[in-house]
C-alpha cells in the first residue's frame, strides 16, 4: 500500500510541466537536423501554444486570485506563487523564442535564399510592387483612429496585430501628443511576397508596409514614434446553466462576451517609446510584469505564413504516401470485411480515407437504416459532414455536436445549424459534460437478412485535415458487444439514459476512472504474487492525482511502468522507494502525438485499450469519454511487436522525464553511451511505404528499466526525414 503520496514534492507543477513541453517544441525549432521551414513551423507552434497558455491558464489563475482564492495546487504552490513562477518562466521563454528567430532561423533562411526584408533593403522593383499591393489590397481595409475625448480607445480584438502611433498636431498651440491606433487586417497574410531573382524568395512584413504608409493616413500630424503591439485576452468560457435558455444560445452569448475578456498580456516591440507602452498598459489595466517586449516581429505564430507561402519543398519534410485501406479479395465490401475481422488504423501512416470511406459508404448504402455520429472538431469542407447531410435525406441520422470545443465554438454552432437544416437530429450531449468521445455507429440490414451494427471508435477528431499531422488510432468493428455498448453510449448522450454496465467499454464520467485504477491495482497484485506485471501507457497528459498515486503504488509493488506522455505530466519518475520502476518519455517530432493506448500485461493475459481520454481530471470526470478494448489477435500482435516497441526504442525525438521535472534526450542516458539512430515516426512512415517492419526496431538499453526483447535480425537505421 502506497504511503506518503500526499507530500507535495511527489507531484510536479501542471503549468511548469506544460511550459517544459513547449520548450521541447522550441528545441525542435533550434534543431538543425530538421528541415529549415519545418523549424520555422515549430517556432510558430510554440507561439500559438503560448497564446493559449495565456488565454486559459494565466487568465484562469488571475481570475481565481481576483475572486479571492489562493488554494495550494498538488505541487504545494499557492495561486500567487504559481502566477509569479509562470510569468518569470514565460519571459525567459519569449526571450529564447526571439533568440531562435534572430540568431538561428533568419540567418539560415537568408542563406537558403528566403529573405524577410526591411524597406531600405528592397530594390526599386520590389518597392513598386509593395506600393501597388498596399494601394490595392491593404489601404481599403484600414481604419485609422486617433484617441481623444470624441474617439475613445478602440476595442482591440484578442490577438489582433495593431500599430500604435504617438502623434503630435502640426498646428501651433495644440495639446500634447495623442495616440493613434491601426488594426492590421487579419484577412491578409502577415508576410507580403515581393518580386525577386530566380532561386530566391523575398517577403516584407505586412505591418512594416502599413507603417511605411501611415503618414498618409494621419495628415496634419507628426508621427513621433510607432510600434506594433498585440493584446491577449481571457478566453475562458463560463456558463450559467441554471438559466432557461438553450446551451446553443448560451455558447453564442458567451462567444460575444469573450471578445470583451480582460487583457492578460501585452506584446510590443522592444524599441517602443516608453510613453506608448505606458499608455497601452494603462488602457488595458495590465501590471508591468505582463508586458512582453519582443526582439523581433510581434506574434511569432504568424511566421507560419512563411511555411505556407514558400515554394521550397526541399526545405520541408519529405512527403510520403499513407497506406491505403485494402480489403481482402474475398470481401464484397467494407461491411463484409468487418463481419470477418476488425480493422485497425494508425493515422497518418494509415490513410484517414479509411474512416471517411466507412461513413461515406454508410451514407450511400441502401441497406443502412440509421447512422449516429459524435462531432467535436471537424474541417470546414468536411466530407463527413457532407455524408451525414446526404444520408439524412433517406434514413435516420443523429449527430451529437459538442458546442464548447475550445476555440471551435463558432464553427460548431454553424455545423449544428446546417445539420439541422439538412434533417439531421442534432443533440449537444449532457449539460456540464463535454462530449469528447469519438464514435460513429450505423445499423445495417445485411444481405443475409440480419440486422447488425458497425462502429468506428477513435482517439482523434473526425477531421481529415488535422489527421494528416496528428497521430491517432481508429478501430472499425462489427463486434456485437462493442457495438451494443456504443449504442448505449449514444443513448446516454441523447437521453441521459445511464446504464449500470457499459462493458467492454470504459466510459467517463461513469466507469472510466475507477476502471483504470482497478487495472493498475491488478498489475500491482500480479507483481506482489510473482506473476508477470507491466504497464505501458501512451497519452497526451497525465495529471489525475488518484491515478498517479495508483502508479506509485504499483511501482512499489514491483510493476515495471513505461509512460509515453507527450505533454503535461505531474508524476515524478525515479524517486527512490516511490517510483523507481517508472519511466516517462515524451516524443515531440514531425507529427503531433495524439494517440492514446494503454497496455496491461495482466499476469500474461494481456489487455490493450485505446480511447479519447488522457489521465486528467477533465477527461475522467468532466467529459464523456470512451476507451475501448482491442480484441483482434492480429491487431494486438501489431501493437505488441511494432507500435509500442517503436516508441520505446526512439533515440532521436524521445526525451526522458527526470525526477526534478527536467527532460533529457534518450541518447544522454544510454548505458554504453552508444545508441542506434532510430525515430519512431520515421519508422512508421517507412513501414507504411513497405520499407520497414517490426524486425527493424532496435533494442535500446537505458540507464534504468528492464531489458527489451532480443532483436531478430540486424536493424536498419531509421533516420529522421531531414537526414534522408
Amino acid at each position: 500500500m502506497l504511503k506518503n503520496t500526499r507530500i507535495p514534492s511527489l507531484f510536479l507543477s501542471r503549468d511548469e510541466s506544460w511550459l517544459r513541453f513547449n520548450r521541447r517544441v522550441l528545441e525542435e525549432a533550434e534543431d538543425g537536423s530538421n528541415p529549415l521551414l519545418e523549424r520555422v513551423k515549430f517556432l510558430a507552434i510554440t507561439a500559438s501554444n503560448l497564446d493559449e497558455f495565456f488565454e486559459i491558464r494565466i487568465a484562469g489563475v488571475l481570475q481565481r486570485i481576483e475572486d479571492g482564492y489562493n488554494e495550494a495546487a498538488p505541487d504545494g504552490a499557492t495561486l500567487r506563487e504559481s502566477l509569479e513562477a509562470m510569468k518569470e518562466e514565460t519571459h525567459r521563454f519569449v526571450a529564447d523564442q526571439y533568440r531562435c528567430w534572430n540568431d538561428r532561423l533568419l540567418p539560415d533562411l537568408r542563406r537558403a535564399g528566403i529573405r524577410v526584408l526591411e524597406w531600405d533593403e528592397m530594390d526599386d522593383d520590389a518597392r513598386r510592387a509593395a506600393a501597388d499591393y498596399y494601394q490595392r489590397e491593404v489601404d481599403p481595409l484600414l481604419t485609422p483612429i486617433t484617441i481623444d475625448p470624441a474617439h475613445p480607445f478602440p476595442r482591440v480584438l484578442n490577438r489582433a496585430m495593431c500599430l500604435a502611433l504617438l502623434l503630435r498636431r502640426k498646428r501651433r498651440g495644440t495639446a500634447g501628443p495623442v495616440l493613434g491606433v491601426l488594426t492590421v487586417p487579419r484577412a491578409l497574410p502577415r508576410y507580403v511576397r515581393l518580386p525577386s531573382a530566380e532561386g530566391r524568395e523575398d517577403f516584407i512584413f505586412l505591418h512594416e508596409l502599413i507603417e511605411r504608409n501611415a503618414a498618409a493616413m494621419y495628415r496634419g500630424y507628426e508621427i513621433l514614434s510607432k510600434a506594433a503591439f498585440r493584446v491577449t485576452r481571457n478566453s475562458n468560457l463560463y456558463f450559467q446553466e441554471e438559466e432557461s435558455r438553450s446551451l446553443l444560445e448560451t455558447v453564442r452569448a458567451e462567444l460575444h462576451n469573450r471578445r470583451k475578456g480582460d487583457a492578460v498580456r501585452l506584446e510590443i516591440e522592444s524599441g517602443a517609446d516608453p510613453e506608448i507602452v505606458d499608455r497601452l498598459r494603462y488602457n488595458f489595466e495590465l501590471d508591468e510584469s505582463l508586458v512582453y517586449h519582443t526582439e523581433g516581429p510581434v506574434n511569432l505564430s504568424r511566421v507560419m505564413t512563411l511555411y505556407g507561402s514558400s515554394r521550397r519543398d526541399d526545405l520541408k519534410f519529405r512527403l510520403f504516401v499513407p497506406r491505403e485501406l485494402r480489403l481482402n479479395r474475398k470481401s464484397v465490401d467494407l461491411f463484409d470485411e468487418l463481419r470477418h475481422r476488425d480493422i485497425f488504423l494508425h493515422h497518418p501512416y494509415d490513410s484517414y480515407d479509411g474512416v471517411v470511406g466507412f461513413i461515406e459508404a454508410a451514407a450511400r448504402d441502401p441497406h443502412v437504416v440509421s447512422m449516429k455520429q459524435t462531432l467535436y472538431r471537424t474541417s470546414d469542407d468536411s466530407p463527413i459532414f457532407q455524408a451525414l447531410t446526404e444520408a439524412a435525406q433517406t434514413r435516420e441520422v443523429t449527430a451529437v455536436v459538442e458546442l464548447t470545443a475550445r476555440f471551435d465554438e463558432a464553427s460548431n454552432i454553424r455545423w449544428a445549424r446546417n445539420l439541422e437544416d439538412a434533417g439531421v437530429q442534432v443533440f449537444h450531449g449532457i449539460v456540464g459534460l463535454k462530449t469528447h468521445c469519438k464514435l460513429a455507429l450505423l445499423v445495417r440490414r445485411d444481405p443475409d437478412g440480419a440486422v447488425r451494427r458497425y462502429a468506428h471508435l477513435g482517439t482523434g477528431n473526425y477531421n481529415p485535415d488535422t489527421a494528416r499531422f496528428y497521430t491517432d488510432l481508429s478501430l472499425l468493428t462489427a463486434d456485437p458487444e462493442i457495438t451494443a455498448a456504443v449504442h448505449s453510449v449514444f443513448n446516454y448522450l441523447t437521453a441521459h439514459s445511464e446504464s449500470d454496465d457499459y462493458r467492454p467499454l470504459l466510459v467517463a464520467p461513469l466507469t472510466l476512472a475507477e476502471s483504470f485504477i482497478r487495472l493498475i491495482h491488478r498489475e500491482a497484485e500480479h507483481a506482489a504474487a510473482g506473476r508477470p506485471a507491466r504497464i505501458v501507457a501512451k497519452m497526451n497528459s497525465l495529471l489525475e492525482k488518484s491515478v498517479v498515486e495508483a502508479l506509485y503504488a504499483a511501482s512499489q509493488a514491483g510493476v515495471e511502468i513505461e509512460l509515453i506522455v507527450r505533454g503535461i505530466c505531474s508524476l515524478r519518475p525515479g524517486l527512490k522507494g516511490i517510483s523507481e520502476r517508472i519511466r516517462v518519455r515524451s516524443i515531440v517530432g514531425r507529427f503531433l502525438e495524439h494517440s492514446r493506448l494503454f497496455y496491461f500485461l495482466n499476469g500474461g493475459d494481456e489487455e490493450f485499450y485505446c480511447g479519447s481520454a488522457d489521465w486528467m481530471p477533465r477527461n475522467l470526470f468532466e467529459r464523456c469519454e470512451v476507451v475501448f478494448p482491442i480484441r483482434d489477435a492480429q491487431i494486438r500482435a501489431r501493437l505488441r511487436n511494432e507500435f509500442l516497441p517503436a516508441f520505446l526504442a526512439d533515440t532521436v525525438k524521445a526525451r526522458l522525464l527526470q525526477p526534478d521535472g527536467s527532460y533529457v534526450r534518450v541518447r544522454d542516458v544510454a548505458r554504453d553511451g552508444k545508441l542506434p539512430v532510430f525515430s519512431a515516426q520515421d519508422f512508421f512512415i517507412a513501414a507504411a511505404e513497405g520499407k520497414a517492419d517490426a524486425r527493424d526496431i532496435p533494442t535500446v538499453e537505458l540507464a534504468a528499466g528492464p531489458k527489451k526483447r532480443p532483436r531478430r535480425r540486424p536493424s536498419k537505421r531509421v533516420r529522421p526525414a531531414a537526414a534522408d
